[in-house]
């Protein structure tokens, strides 16, 4: 696609033009249209073309029961070892439980992962990804915690075991790329599926990250991916899309997506926004240790919102939701 449509988003009510990606708390009342060029026009959202309107402001299907009108917590929680800022914290079967209990006071969503994907990480083979965390889901749900849960894994077996064990969602941040049967099984067993973009693999892609216009280049990569699952059966109200910041980006890249992540309303799509202390957060909050980046992590994440992002990633699901809470009380117009 030449031009993209950027929805100037709005907060606050009561709304003065369409819903910013079927948000109930932003809006968007102009477009810009873009070309990879740097050329623009804005124009009042009333004038865009039908089809234009409808992928920026349509509902968003439902996510295993959850509404997309307001903004969904995705909790972190990894039982591995290395992971940038919580490696080491739950490998346990016990600690992992208790993490899920408590996090399921506040998320919407758990998403387990067993193998690092930070920077410079090497890959984690099949069977200990399984082994660390198809047990921890089958615990969780055996202490009767029916909060969905994705698995954040590349790997189709790995994935296999999870959705077995009672995972809901799958979180590929390699979007079918590191392992196309992941695809298959998503399809055969008609489940979520986030697809995250990301240059190079984990080991190498911070290395030296380029692109001729970032924010036009994630977006067709994206594309591409969506096209990729949907020749492979997966429905494409099944999947959600996710920029991928700091997955082969450099602090500009990172930047330049989060000031136009509106944009990705163009896909027609919901948006995954996955920042949470993330190194970038460090570099510009001037913060080095990753657990001390929970208010560049919140602050991110309701721009995130703000810019009608469905489902933030966040390690400190807690104080997301009561930032989340207040902003939405605050935004509303009475």
């Amino acid at each position: 696609m030449t031009e993209r449509h950027y929805p100037v988003p709005r907060q606050g009510q009561p709304f003065a033009g369409p819903a910013l990606g079927g948000a109930a708390h932003a809006w968007f009342d102009e477009v810009i249209v873009m070309d990879k060029d740097g050329a623009s026009v804005r124009q009042p959202a009333e004038d865009c073309d039908p089809s234009v309107l409808n992928r920026l402001s349509a509902p968003r299907p439902d996510l295993c029961g959850l509404t997309l009108d307001e903004p969904r917590i995705m909790g972190v929680l990894n039982v591995t070892p290395d992971s940038f800022s919580d490696g080491g914290d739950h490998v346990t079967l016990e600690a992992a439980v208790d993490r899920a209990r408590i996090m399921a006071g506040d998320a919407d969503i758990l998403d387990i992962g067993g193998e690092s994907t930070r920077p410079g990480a090497e890959e984690v083979g099949l069977d200990e990804e399984i082994r660390r965390t198809a047990p921890v889901i089958k615990a969780i749900r055996a202490a009767g915690i029916t909060t969905p849960i994705s698995i954040d894994t590349r790997k189709a077996r790995v994935a296999e075991a999870a959705l077995d064990a009672g995972a809901n969602i799958v979180n590929d941040v390699a979007a079918f790329t590191f392992d196309p049967e992941l695809a298959d099984l998503v399809a055969e067993r008609d489940v979520p599926v986030c697809l995250m973009h990301a240059q190079g693999k984990p080991d190498v892609m911070q290395l030296a990250p380029r692109y001729d216009n970032v924010v036009f280049d994630v977006m067709a990569a994206l594309e591409e991916r969506i096209d990729f699952a949907t020749s492979k059966g997966v429905k494409r109200d099944r999947i959600i899309t996710d920029p991928g910041i700091g997955f082969g980006k450099t602090l500009e890249h990172n930047v330049t997506l989060l000031r136009n992540l509106a944009l990705l309303h163009d896909l027609g799509l919901p948006m995954l926004l996955g920042v949470s202390r993330k190194r970038f957060i460090g570099t510009i909050g001037q913060v080095e240790n990753a657990k001390d980046r929970l208010a560049g992590s919140v602050a991110v994440a309701l721009h995130g919102v703000a810019h009608g992002a469905q489902i933030l990633r966040v390690h400190d699901t807690f104080e997301t939701r009561q930032a989340l809470l207040l902003q939405q009380s605050l935004t509303q117009r009475g």
